[in-house]
């Protein structure tokens, strides 16, 4: 399994046989390295509605047909614009060919705003729990820290968790250093900062905070396999 960071939540899987595509916010984002007219994903997977999250979903999962798998009231949405989705809500989970995904609970908010500038309801934030090939895949989300955070680590034998430091929006470093604890991931992988000035962060420092040697901060593009 192959693991990509694209700048704020933006992570990608490459299992043997599909393409995952974590929250794709491209278009306007300059740190991200991807190109939407050349991204080739098999699945777009969403955590909640903001724009900065679900991104370039909509001209992607169009060109590529891909199906999208999202918080109900957001799949809903999607599948109302042309896309092919999966709807799913906190602790459900359901198995596809291409793996197991799981939304767990985050605390944040969540709404999309059209081109129109309309506000659409996208339902509750969620985090991702993925797994396909015997790996565990932790996405948290945007989300402060929670306490049932201990319940997910204990439950689930994680491999890998993406957690959000920038602060202001979402756990900022010290939370979620509570939480790398208390999720006792092999390896934690910080997102969603460095994008705005108001979530400027040193993803290395917050590497180096975790339980040694399993903290990784990657740059926009760099990948590892695990």
């Amino acid at each position: 399994m192959k693991l990509s960071y694209h700048g704020q939540s933006v992570v990608q899987i490459k299992t043997e046989t599909h393409t995952i595509l974590i929250d794709p916010f491209i278009t306007g984002h300059e740190r991200c390295d991807l190109d939407v007219d050349e991204v080739n994903p098999d699945v777009i997977l969403l955590t909640h509605g903001h724009n900065d999250h679900v991104g370039d979903t909509i001209p992607i999962a169009k060109r590529t047909n891909a199906l999208v798998v999202a918080p109900n009231e957001l799949a809903q949405y999607l599948e109302s614009r042309g896309l092919q989705t999966h709807p799913l809500h906190i602790g459900g989970a359901h198995t596809f060919d291409f793996g197991t995904v799981k939304l767990t609970q985050a605390f944040h908010g969540s709404m999309f705003y059209d081109e129109e500038g309309n506000g659409i309801y996208s339902g509750m934030p969620a985090g991702i729990l993925f797994k396909a090939e015997g790996k565990t895949i932790y996405h948290a989300g945007d989300t402060g820290l929670f306490s049932d955070m201990k319940m997910i680590g204990e439950m689930n034998d994680i491999d890998v968790a993406f957690l959000p430091i920038g602060d202001n929006f979402t756990m900022g470093p010290e939370d979620a250093l509570i939480a790398a604890k208390w999720i006792d991931a092999s390896y934690v992988v910080p997102v969603h900062y460095n994008t705005f000035p108001l979530i400027e962060q040193d993803g290395k420092a917050f590497a180096a905070n975790v339980t040694p040697g399993k903290g990784i901060a990657l740059e926009p593009g760099e990948s590892f396999e695990y």
